[in-house]
């Protein structure tokens, strides 16, 4: 198994020295966890996917043992999960834009200071940015509640240094600070509960957060403001939608109709210094069709936004030893130091 070798590291992450590894499962104590496709299951069962449940049910029924069965607690947005777990199995491959998008993101870490840093990717869907760290810190943890796993633990095949779990990062069974750098970037804001109060809670998994939350629109002008409130109201209409048909057809129709004519006006309106003032220019006008694509998904079947301004992210000082704000795109990504 994947995680014979890996019994050390899954004793320190969940912080007891009872940790056993078997065939489809790892013991924590008293819990078990199911393995599926080298990929831990923390979920309790009501909060699993149903193709997810359904391998677990078969290999629990071939083992001889009795069906879990385990009350659901707590806030869950299953209607994030399919949707997530939709996006990143449509959309799967890491593209060459990444690579500039992750210089983006860690642009106030000191990557070579993570060289034998344990590393935590918080809804790490198809493990892009996980993906550029690997090499580069000695151990990372990726956990995502979502069928995205699959396709992260697909796409590190070569990383052995790497663990995959799938779980609510608000109910992680881990240790405080298991992790030395713990990174979610474009998760916390589509939380059913606020944003914020979750990353004051991260505080005890790791004494290093970087965050990504989507921006209030509060550097850019007013005009800005009612736009998003048009596409707000299209955005919760489309997020209903189920079909994969539908939703293909919603993809394209924003593609073409607001995304690559803004981005064009934008490219209209450089030589004259104005591309800034249009909407969507800045972080797309160089990206390809298949990344501005799977944005289009990502931005309208997403139920839950949250936003937020530069001084609510820097009012969490009162909580954090230090944090800092990057004044560059993607607009807001933040440090945070306990």
């Amino acid at each position: 198994m994947y995680y014979d070798a890996k019994t050390e590291s899954l004793k320190d992450i969940f912080g007891t020295a009872q940790v056993s590894v078997e065939p489809g499962l790892v013991r924590v104590g008293e819990r078990s966890f199911p393995v599926v496709d080298d990929v831990i299951i923390l979920l309790e069962p009501a909060r699993r996917p149903a193709a997810v449940a359904a391998r677990i049910a078969a290999a629990t029924a071939a083992r001889g043992a009795a069906p879990e069965r385990a009350p659901r607690s707590g806030d869950f947005a299953a209607d994030i999960q399919f949707t997530f777990g939709e996006e990143w199995q449509r959309y799967p491959s890491i593209l060459p834009e990444h690579e500039r998008e992750f210089a983006l993101y860690f642009d106030l870490v000191d990557l070579p200071a993570l060289a034998q840093a344990r590393v935590c990717d918080l809804g790490c869907g198809i493990g892009r940015w996980s993906h550029f760290l690997d090499g580069k810190c000695r151990e990372l943890v990726l956990v995502d509640f979502s069928e995205a796993i699959f396709v992260a633990r697909r796409n590190l095949a070569g990383a052995e240094n790497a663990l995959f779990f799938m779980g609510d990062l608000r109910q992680l069974p881990f240790r405080d600070g298991f992790a030395d750098f713990l990174f979610s970037l474009g998760v916390l804001h589509h939380l059913p509960t606020p944003a914020l109060d979750e990353i004051r809670a991260l505080a005890r998994l790791a004494p290093t957060l970087l965050i990504f939350l989507y921006y209030a629109l509060d550097n850019r002008p007013r005009a800005w403001q009612f736009a998003l409130a048009l596409v707000t109201r299209l955005r919760l209409a489309a997020a209903g939608v189920r079909s994969r048909a539908a939703r293909s057809v919603i993809t394209w129709a924003a593609l073409l109709l607001l995304y690559l004519p803004l981005i064009g006006l934008g490219k209209a309106l450089r030589p004259a210094g104005l591309a800034r003032c249009v909407p969507l220019y800045d972080f797309y006008h160089d990206k390809s069709l298949q990344r501005i694509r799977q944005d289009v998904y990502d931005r309208f079947f997403t139920r839950i936004e949250q936003r937020y301004r530069r001084d609510e992210i820097l009012a969490l000082r009162a909580h954090f030893r230090e944090v800092i704000v990057s004044a560059n795109l993607p607009y807001w990504h933040f440090l945070c130091r306990a």
